[in-house]
């Protein structure tokens, strides 16, 4: 688009994206490694290395050890809009199970969530905005965000002084791979992503032996308790209309069989769009959580504890509107889909609220088109199409890869100044 008339230049677009395939090679090698050295949060130091050893061959001014493990890259062309293009880094503590030849080389962790597909997907995009920058004006911001996965790694690059390194953008771009048809985009304006609260309870009783429970308290039973009171949050305490998600994911208590333990744990997940509808699901689990430890004759308060949170994703709707009529034209319209709200969560939201600029945030599949459909005919999508976080997660690298490329290229076109 123009700085001055917003006027989006196909035609030169599509010029600028004609170097694509002769990239196609290398970032698919890229990307088959990155998934083969996988590094959990807060420890992408390989990863780093190679992401700022390839921006600095772009040209791009490169900073590092920005939120411990961010990377950052400016590249700067003349006047016009600042741009700020966002990729994460993380991988998860999940032991693979696709069988690809590139399979995770890591014990017990693997890129389950895309996030090395994005990272390859934001230098592909680099490299064909560095390669001709005759085709657009302004300024281009590449974060590449350690710790997305623990919910901090935003807000760890903000409190480093990202912004005041780099100035304030005029927008934040992000997207993200998921569990739709390779090839396809989806885009929602307004609240996209759900804002997360993850809670640790530990519930207190008095351990025995198993022969004798009458001699305790115990926490197992109260645990059990607890986690089944806390499936009424949703049914009975948040409106038809509204949407919240409780789920415990994790319950932890004793060694052996015959030893009643003295403590059990619980890892809760919270996921709501609103204050209100938060406010109250809190206010519901430590009331559940207090109470059926109460009713069990505990030993001691629970604590509850906060792990990590993310906020909302809200994306703004002109920009997303922007986008999507430029995703449209490109892709051709039955491409481009709504995926309604999610309930997925994702920090890329803080960049937008620490800077105050607005955030354009979109998804684009990574599922093989022909076993998608199969799947959708046969009405087992839930059963059959892996999805994030699955051991067997794992997008077809084409035409994943090139669909990731091509979008977030174009999305940052929408905003910078046009070129000669």
């Amino acid at each position: 688009m123009s700085g001055a008339d917003n006027t989006f230049d196909m035609a030169a677009d599509h010029s600028l994206l004609a170097r694509l395939p002769e990239l196609s090679d290398g970032l698919a090698d890229l990307y088959r490694d990155l998934h083969a050295h996988p590094e959990p949060s807060f420890a992408e130091t390989r990863t780093c290395g190679i992401v700022a050893e390839r921006l600095r061959k772009l040209g791009l001014v490169v900073t590092t050890g920005l939120g411990r493990t961010g990377v950052v890259g400016v590249l700067a062309n003349g006047e016009g809009p600042h741009v700020l293009l966002r990729a994460d880094m993380d991988a998860l503590p999940v032991t693979e199970a696709t069988g690809l030849p590139y399979a995770s080389r890591t014990d017990g962790v693997m890129h389950a969530c895309g996030h090395d597909m994005h990272v390859s997907c934001l230098l592909g995009a680099l490299d064909l905005l560095a390669g001709d920058r005759k085709r657009w004006a302004g300024k281009i911001t590449a974060v590449f965000q350690p710790a997305e996965e623990v919910g901090s790694g935003a807000q760890a690059m903000v409190d480093d002084g990202l912004f005041a390194k780099i100035g304030t953008p005029d927008i934040v771009l992000g997207q993200h791979v998921g569990p739709f048809p390779a090839g396809t985009v989806g885009c929602h304006p307004g609240p996209a992503l759900a804002a997360t609260d993850a809670l640790r309870v530990t519930l207190y009783g008095r351990g025995a032996h198993a022969s004798r429970p009458e001699a305790s308290v115990d926490p197992v039973v109260m645990a059990a308790s607890t986690v089944m009171r806390l499936q009424t949050v949703v049914s009975r305490e948040i409106a038809g209309g509204d949407t919240a998600v409780v789920t415990v994911g994790a319950l932890n208590a004793g060694t052996k069989d015959n030893v009643i333990p003295d403590t059990a744990e619980l890892k809760i997940n919270i996921r709501t769009y609103t204050e209100e509808v938060r406010g109250t699901v809190l206010a519901a689990v430590k009331r559940i959580v207090e109470g059926e430890s109460t009713v069990a004759g505990a030993t001691r308060t629970p604590e509850i504890e906060p792990i990590d949170s993310f906020p909302v994703l809200v994306n703004d709707e002109d920009a997303m509107a922007r986008t999507v009529a430029v995703f449209r034209s490109h892709f051709g319209a039955d491409r481009v889909f709504d995926p309604g709200p999610a309930t997925g969560s994702e920090d890329c939201g803080v960049l937008g609220t620490a800077s105050g600029a607005p955030v354009c945030y979109w998804f684009f599949g990574g599922v093989d088109p022909d076993t998608y459909k199969k799947a959708a005919e046969a009405g087992t999508t839930a059963r059959d199409i892996p999805t994030n976080h699955s051991a067997r997660f794992a997008p077809v690298i084409e035409p994943t890869l090139s669909t990731g490329i091509e979008a977030m290229t174009l999305a940052a076109l929408t905003v910078l100044s046009a070129g000669e």
